[in-house]
């Protein structure tokens, strides 16, 4: 189980921060911590840092691009997103998560000034992060329930789909509004039907504060779940990012550059001796050709000395040696082809294997055909044996006769090379 250390920056350049170290399963594994970034970096020991940057300083929404991840995905969400920016789009850096059921792919936005300041305050302390996020994505979603998160001035809202945001200076009621989710009616107009369920997370202090807008929420939706923040704000972000939500914005220029080097040098030793090997493998093929070469060399010095002895007309320059032997058997009568008889047993042996009732009475052979003389108990078990005999196709078996004597049938099979 992958544990992380969870650190959420300040906002406006405050330099407390604070931190907490929560696993991958979506569980905290230490108390949350406030202080200097570099007091957390002794916690880091070898865990992957993830960074909570101010939701206020991104922005976070959701597209609908064709493109499936890379550099084109990168390449096309400045101009998608270009109306929703205040700021110029060159001086913003852009990343997206994976796409959801919806088909909808979660945007986040920032500005590369303020991301470069972000990485090199973490720099300044020997932290390497291994994801920024921003914080709002901390608020998990939940299929079919709005969540708001009440962290002092900021309201960070989802309504459990695909709308997410973050409103500074506003109460719970009025991210309904803005999220469509709540009609902003006059004290004249008759109340809504309750709809929608609401869980709210936020401290007892901001309880407390917004007493008249939970009563409110709770005449116009069908339940508004209120659970406390015990230890603050971070334990509740830090769980749900640490189980993998999110859009990190380490992508693209910012992303983590291939360190092929780390990844070969654990092989260094492997791929030396591979190479050793494969190096003394051809030498040694090389050294055999050579040898064998020079054995090939002498053997048709000394053929050409005894052929030559033989017939003193032929050419001294013998390129095929195998090919004069063969020519010498051919013209002695001894010809090259293949034996007929003992493969012709072999088959014979497999066929009467496959009809055992069958009994071979005698065998001759000449001039490259076989005799078999077979009793059996009828006629068709004859013609097995024909059919078995010839099914390899080297050979071509026919019945030359068939006789009965008393219950037997007496036959007489020839086999011979197919073709012949």
């Amino acid at each position: 189980m992958a544990e992380f250390v969870v650190i959420r920056l300040g906002r406006d350049n405050d330099s407390m921060v604070e931190w907490i170290v929560a696993d991958d399963s979506g569980a905290r594994r230490s108390e949350p911590f406030r202080g200097a970034l570099s007091e957390a970096a002794p916690l880091v020991q070898g865990r992957p840092v993830i960074a909570l940057i101010p939701a206020t300083e991104a922005l976070t929404t959701t597209v609908n691009l064709p493109a499936r991840s890379g550099a084109k995905l990168n390449a096309a969400l400045p101009y998608a997103l270009e109306e929703q920016v205040a700021s110029d789009v060159e001086t913003m850096h852009f990343a997206a998560g994976d796409k959801r059921e919806s088909g909808l792919r979660p945007v986040a936005a920032v500005g590369r000034a303020q991301l470069d300041a972000w990485l090199a305050r973490l720099e300044e302390v020997g932290i390497v992060p291994w994801k920024i996020i921003p914080e709002n994505y901390g608020l998990a979603r939940i299929p079919g329930t709005m969540s708001v998160l009440v962290d002092h001035d900021c309201v960070f809202f989802n309504d459990g789909e695909d709308s997410e945001f973050v409103i500074q200076g506003a109460n719970p009621s009025d991210a309904l509004v803005a999220a469509g989710k709540l009609a902003d009616h006059t004290d004249d107009e008759a109340p809504p039907e309750p709809s929608g369920h609401l869980i709210v997370y936020c401290s007892a202090a901001d309880e407390e504060r917004l007493s008249h807008d939970w009563i409110a929420l709770r005449h116009e939706l069908h339940s508004v779940d209120i659970n406390l923040l015990q230890d603050g704000t971070l334990p509740r972000l830090a769980v749900t990012v640490a189980a993998g939500q999110g859009v990190n914005l380490l992508q693209g220029r910012y992303g983590p550059k291939a360190d092929y080097g780390s990844w070969l040098r654990p092989w260094s030793r492997a791929a030396i001796l591979l190479l050793t090997l494969v190096i003394v493998g051809f030498a040694s093929k090389g050294v055999d050709y050579y040898r064998l070469a020079q054995e090939e060399g002498v053997l048709r010095e000394q053929f050409t000395q005894q052929y030559l002895q033989f017939n003193p007309n032929a050419s001294a320059d013998i390129v095929d040696p195998m090919g004069v032997v063969n020519s010498l058997k051919r013209s002695l009568g001894t010809g090259t082809a293949p034996q007929v008889f003992l493969p012709s047993i072999r088959e014979l042996a497999t066929a009467m294997q496959q009809n055992s009732e069958a009994k071979v009475e005698a065998v001759s052979y000449r001039a490259g055909v076989v005799d078999i003389r077979v009793i059996s108990p009828d006629v068709e078990t004859v013609g097995n044996i024909q059919k078995a005999l010839s099914a390899s196709g080297r050979f071509a078996a026919s019945i030359q006769s068939t006789d009965k004597v008393a219950d037997r049938i007496n036959s007489r099979i020839q086999i011979r090379e197919a073709g012949s």
